[in-house]
């Protein structure tokens, strides 16, 4: 009598933003019982230390030397305030912090630095290796773990990405136009396929997922049924 497979310990989920790979990876994640690491949390809370440090964030030199002492972890949520996880950085909860608008303005070009990506992923690897996760992010297959037991690459058009982004800030009542966020996405997308370490695009044995025309349902439904394969 053959013996159930083991189970996906480590689950990577690529593809540029508003893909709806974070949305799949925390439900996944949750079905599954394992944690979610949105692996973007690193570069937002080095952007964070480097602020709060009095660092300029085009200062790549400083921000580097300060991303390889920071202390990161990614825990299951300790609160029940709608938190996915907890961000902690040198022992203190971070993980509403990094979700500020000064945060928000420089993380693209914090996370490009290539010493700072080299730290983070350090930080990366350290957590994936626990097992039983779910990681997310633009270079996880490729980089921080081509090992992973399975790899999926999230994808849409960016003007179906753009109108998902568009339509969260306007809920959020922030006031936006659709062509200034269409074009923000687009620079976005030109700094993540462009750089030199790291960039975006799928791994080689990865499964590729348009979502572009699929509801979040669906792509979860999609997603179980590789993990089941």
């Amino acid at each position: 009598m053959s013996q159930n497979p083991e189970p996906n310990r480590i689950i990577a989920i690529d593809g540029p933003a508003a893909s709806g790979k974070s949305t799949l990876a925390q439900r996944l994640a949750k079905h599954l019982g394992y944690l979610y690491f949105d692996t973007g949390v690193m570069y937002r809370a080095a952007t964070l230390a480097g602020l709060r440090a009095g660092i300029p964030p085009g200062d790549e030199k400083r921000i580097t030397k300060l991303a390889f002492e920071l202390s990161i972890d990614v825990r299951p949520p300790s609160k029940a305030d709608g938190r996915p996880y907890d961000v902690i950085v040198n022992g203190e909860d971070v993980t509403w912090e990094i979700r500020s608008e000064a945060v928000d303005a420089n993380v693209s070009r914090v996370s490009a630095y290539a010493g700072v990506r080299q730290a983070m992923t350090v930080i990366q690897r350290e957590i994936g290796r626990r097992g039983k996760v779910v990681m997310v992010g633009r270079d996880i297959g490729t980089v921080v773990f081509p090992e992973a037991d399975l790899k999926l690459y999230l994808d849409a058009t960016v003007e179906a990405r753009a109108e998902r982004r568009y339509k969260e800030r306007m809920a959020r009542g922030e006031q936006v136009e659709y062509e200034e966020v269409l074009d923000s996405m687009r620079a976005r997308d030109h700094i993540d396929s462009s750089r030199d370490l790291a960039p975006l695009q799928p791994a080689e044995d990865a499964v590729i997922l348009d979502s572009t025309h699929l509801g979040v349902e669906e792509t979860l439904e999609r997603a179980l049924g590789l993990v089941q394969a």
